[in-house]
């Protein structure tokens, strides 16, 4: 008689209906939420103009043709094509992958809404409208933000998982001899 070996079925690690719900309804805010505040300082402010608001934080209207800090100003065709590369890459990612780790969907939901908000403004305006002003830190939009935020959440994210867990600790019970 011959012993055949008994396969075991792995689990699948797409994205399930809960998890695209979720990057749905992250992305869909920080979308939305861009996009209001965009709206509400370029109507309220012109181009330039400044509103202080506490310590070195102001509200600074002033657009951006490029990515960060300026960067490919004169390049907004191929920033606008990466930037859509991105997002599919993203969502292609999270089809395959967005029940690995349970933050993905915020982290990519952030990412994605960000991304595709400025993606927005770029094909739209041929340029992105930041506000935020530190002073010491080039302007900066809300999407900006997402972004940031989103990328730091999938770095902790990936050093957690990666640390290998401690053995447990061996204490001596006195008590049990």
């Amino acid at each position: 008689m011959r012993v055949a070996p008994i396969s075991v079925a792995e689990r699948s690690l797409a994205a399930g209906a809960w998890q695209w719900a979720g990057l749905a309804a992250v992305a869909t805010a920080a979308l939305v939420a861009d996009q209001v505040t965009k709206h509400i300082v370029t109507r309220t402010l012109a181009l330039d103009d400044s509103v202080h608001v506490v310590g070195p934080l102001s509200i600074h209207h002033v657009q951006n043709s490029g990515i960060a800090f300026g960067l490919f100003a004169s390049a907004t065709v191929v920033v606008t094509v990466v930037t859509a590369g991105a997002v599919i890459w993203m969502l292609a990612f999270f089809a395959r992958s967005g029940s690995r780790h349970p933050v993905l969907p915020a982290a990519l939901g952030l990412l994605i809404g960000g991304s595709v908000s400025n993606l927005i403004d770029r094909i739209r305006l041929h340029h992105v409208t930041d506000f935020v002003d530190l002073k010491w830190w080039p302007a900066f939009n809300l999407a900006d933000t997402f972004i940031v935020v989103g990328v730091a959440i999938l770095a902790v994210a990936l050093v957690a998982t990666d640390r290998t867990p401690k053995p447990p600790r061996r204490t001596l019970d006195v008590a049990a001899r």
